[in-house]
């Protein structure tokens, strides 16, 4: 009897699986000195699983569920339902109806009770599965409470249920269900409490949801209820909702809607005294769960009762700090073009390739920049720099200094800022912007290029915490590479021109954003290179059909040594190796060091080779690129030859042909820094894996890919120790699996609260898409909305819609004539190649993957800084 059902006083942390997460919880919140839980006991999952074992019908059912998708919504429904009707009409095992009687027999078999399911997959941090199981309310007598049991199991297959487990890939035989037999209490009033704000994740905003009579009218959406918000002994905010309905139980079971009177409709639910009273209910449930929670509760004879708390899975998680100051994060995946979760290992990478002060947060990385926001000089230059790139981000921080969330220090009289701007024109040396030298940038790529050559011979005669130590010192080396003053002031002052001429050519000859058409085809630029380096390749191939028909059904991965066997397959498969010996190091997400490298995954390449070749014409590389030369040339002449016509004419034109070569001869540097440190990321990872072979062999780890949920340093020790707690493992992949669902926010503070900018614009269509403007030019076409490179099937005229763009996504930028992304700067990588290549482009553009569909016709205004859709 005793594993079949049990008592909430006797359930134990460790019991997720015979009870499941709503049981689990209540078991623990029963145990909370002063909180008052209705009584009541869990008829576990081993009920649930005796009723249907070894049953050839059921296992039949499953059979036909196991492969279908999210998109057979018919077959979903139809098999649920059989399931369902399945589970019904199966007798519940004699023992599970004895204990479950012995058990109301003992709290009084008249009373009248809630029958709520609880899933072994839900309430829990990582899944909530809220609403996704039944519950019914004021069930009364043996009989009626068995019928509701049987239902309770039957909606582990509800259609929802299954089509969410679909959705999280979570296996339906590894699910079970419990039942929770709660006693009814019936209130005057109910509703829901989280701890946490749900609209800005505040965690030190409490809200409170409450409504007459039981709470599900509320959670059903049958009436309104009130808003409260409380910050720590205050009520902030109060929404007194007009409330025409409530529902309420019946003497003879089951539930009845009423009317209230007009009186009642419009009163607060709960006075001031219960609302505080309440919130102190609420922080002592969040304490004991160490975890913010949405809590459902009752009110009954002025006592407060709770009926459930679960996690708040929504929350993004808050980044780390030492101490209990105040604190303001910026994201840096934002900047770097890479919003998804990064896996420990690269976190840790890109951690020690950094001078910033980083956090680390949802499997993300935020610059914390709260000295800066504290220092009146440097909030300043932060404020400057970072709005001219990140509107969004501006506005988030003004909001928070209006609110005077950290307060200002007096800034030290003698303090000196180091700052990217300061070197600017330190760009070459300390000279005056017209005493640059073209030379400069050359120099910088060969001895960029000649220490990853050193580094690469160096690194192979490395092993075990020789290795370590190497890496470690290499990316000291590196580090100096990234933040070379010389090099940082090239592209600074390539930047700083084009800001030059956007703003003087504006002022004097009302154009706006003259700098976009002057920055096409710059040399240098190895990011644009490698997207006109694989319109070569596509031109070696275009000759051979029968490697061309290979290539359109290649999915292997050792595909290239097959090339051979077919006429032209030498020359295919030396022109995909060249391209791969630059460029195989890059990836999609490339700052995380465990994504997987062109190089380690080839077929990646094909389809965009394939698209190249139906959508090109040969000897398109030199075309795109001379076109775009003549482009700014005819720019440069025609801005000169009007200059001249102004007061002081002679004198404008030469300042303006000084910025002008600035952008020509070093803007192409911008991208040269990030590609030497991807290149070194992928040495680097292709050591490390060597090492994760030797632990894969000694069994160590199962999987050399397991390496990715270590840290640099805890790897480290695991190479020396040769030991490993796989626990950590199997728990970061968990934390992962949480991570990749969430939307990392641009400011989050050290409250959790996540603040949103907008854009301040006026004067634009109504239904406009606001964005940045980064690349001049309007644009009409088809919208491809694309999520993943790999799914890209673009055709020559289509605009690209996506989340992020970094480098790896160039040679997909050859075939588009326009771009918008969700995330995005004046100088991330995206928008400068947009620039090279002449696509007007606007970024920054919030949801627009979700706001604009799939083939829908639309317009980019490159210049303005929205999208139409027509």
């Amino acid at each position: 009897m005793s594993s079949l059902v049990l008592g909430f006083q006797e359930l134990k942390k460790t019991q997720l699986l015979l009870v499941g997460g709503k049981g689990l919880n209540l078991g623990e919140l029963s145990k909370i000195q002063g909180i008052q839980v209705p009584e009541g006991f869990c008829v576990t999952t081993v009920g649930y699983q005796k009723a249907i074992e070894q049953n050839e019908t059921f296992e039949a059912l499953l059979e036909k569920l196991t492969p279908l998708t999210v998109e057979d919504r018919a077959q979903i429904d139809e098999i649920s339902k059989e399931i369902r009707q399945f589970i019904l009409e199966i007798d519940i095992p004699t023992d599970v109806i004895i204990a479950v009687s012995h058990f109301l027999s003992k709290y009084g078999v008249e009373h009248a009770y809630a029958v709520r399911s609880s899933s072994t997959a839900e309430d829990l941090p990582h899944t909530s599965f809220a609403g996704q199981h039944d519950t019914y309310l004021n069930v009364i007598g043996n009989e009626a409470i068995l019928h509701h049991i049987s239902k309770c199991w039957a909606s582990l297959f509800s259609a929802r249920a299954v089509t969410y487990r679909i959705q999280n890939q979570i296996d339906h035989r590894q699910v079970s269900i419990s039942v929770i037999v709660q006693r009814m209490v019936f209130p005057q009033a109910s509703g829901i409490l989280f701890t946490a704000d749900p609209i800005t994740f505040n965690r030190k905003l409490l809200s409170i949801d409450a409504s007459f009579g039981l709470g599900e009218a509320l959670v059903s959406g049958l009436v309104s209820a009130d808003g409260y918000k409380v910050q720590g002994d205050q009520i902030v905010n109060k929404m007194i909702a007009t409330k025409k309905l409530a529902i309420y139980g019946r003497k003879e079971g089951g539930t009845e809607t009423q009317q209230l009177n007009p009186d009642q409709q419009t009163a607060q639910t709960l006075t001031d005294e219960q609302i505080l009273q309440l919130s102190r209910i609420g922080r002592q449930i969040e304490a004991h769960f160490g975890y913010p929670q949405d809590i459902e509760w009752c009110l009954v004879d002025n006592t407060f009762y709770v009926v459930q708390s679960r996690p708040i899975t929504v929350l993004f998680p808050i980044p780390e700090a030492n101490d209990q100051e105040d604190h303001v994060y910026v994201s840096v995946g934002h900047q770097q073009m890479m919003t998804d979760a990064i896996k420990p290992l690269g976190l840790s990478f890109f951690l020690l390739t950094t001078f910033a002060p980083m956090r680390k947060a949802g499997g993300r990385l935020f610059v914390d920049i709260t000295a800066n926001l504290a220092s009146p000089v440097k909030r300043e230059m932060l404020l400057k720099t970072i709005g001219g790139s990140e509107p969004l981000i501006k506005d988030a921080l003004n909001t928070i200094i209006e609110r005077n969330f950290i307060k200002s220090l007096p800034d030290d009289k003698n303090e000196q800022i180091p700052s990217k701007s300061n070197k600017v024109m330190s760009a070459a040396g300390s000279q005056t912007p017209n005493e640059y030298d073209p030379t400069i940038v050359s120099d910088l790529i060969e001895k960029n290029q000649a220490s990853i050559e050193e580094l690469k011979q160096n690194i192979v005669t490395k092993s075990g915490s020789d290795l370590f130590d190497f890496i470690t010192e290499d990316i000291q080396r590196l580090k100096q590479i990234l933040f070379d003053p010389q090099s940082t002031g090239v592209f600074m002052a390539a930047m700083n021109a084009s800001t030059w001429i956007n703003e003087n050519m504006n002022k004097w000859l009302g154009e706006k954003n003259a700098a976009d058409m002057l920055s096409q085809s710059v040399p240098n630029n190895i990011t644009s290179e490698m997207g006109l380096a694989l319109l070569d390749v596509a031109d070696v191939i275009r000759p051979f059909p029968e490697v061309i028909e290979y290539l359109q059904k290649a999915k292997e991965d050792h595909f290239l040594e097959e090339l051979v066997h077919f006429e032209g397959g030498q020359e295919t498969q030396d022109a995909i190796i060249a391209f791969l010996n630059k460029y195989g190091m890059r990836c999609p997400g490339e700052i995380d060091i465990t994504r997987t490298r062109w190089s380690e995954k080839p077929t990646t390449l094909v389809p965009m080779i394939l698209s190249n070749i139906k959508n090109q014409e040969p000897n398109a590389s030199y075309r795109k690129f001379e076109q775009g030369r003549q482009q700014a040339l005819k720019k440069e002449q025609e801005l000169l030859e009007r200059l001249k016509q102004l007061p002081e004419g002679e004198q404008k034109a030469r300042e303006t042909k000084i910025r002008i070569d600035l952008i020509r001869n070093y803007m192409g540097y911008r991208e040269y820094p990030k590609y030497g440190m991807v290149y070194r990321y992928f040495v680097y990872k292709q050591a490390l894996l060597k090492e994760a072979e030797r632990l894969v062999q000694t069994g160590v780890i199962f999987k050399k890919e397991d390496i990715y949920y270590l840290t640099f340093e805890e790897l480290h020790e695991v190479v020396r120790t040769n030991k490993l707690d796989y626990e950590t493992i199997s728990k970061r992949k968990e934390e992962y699996k949480l991570y990749e669902k969430l939307t990392p926010p641009r400011v989050i503070t050290s409250d959790g609260e996540i603040i949103v900018g907008e854009y301040k614009r006026e004067n634009l269509p109504t239904d406009a898409l606001i964005g940045l403007a980064v690349s001049s030019g309007v644009i009409e076409g088809r919208a491809r909305v694309i999520l993943n490179m790999e799914n890209a099937n673009l055709e020559e005229g289509d605009i690209l819609v996506t989340t992020f763009t970094d480098p790896s996504w160039t040679p997909l930028f050859v075939s588009i004539k326009g771009l918008v992304t969700e995330v995005g700067g004046l100088m991330t990588h995206g928008a400068v190649i947009a620039r090279e290549y002449g696509l007007p482009a606007v970024v920054g553009v919030e949801n627009a993957t979700k706001l604009i569909k799939d083939g829908q016709r639309i317009r980019v205004h490159g210049t303005e800084g929205y999208i139409e859709i027509l």
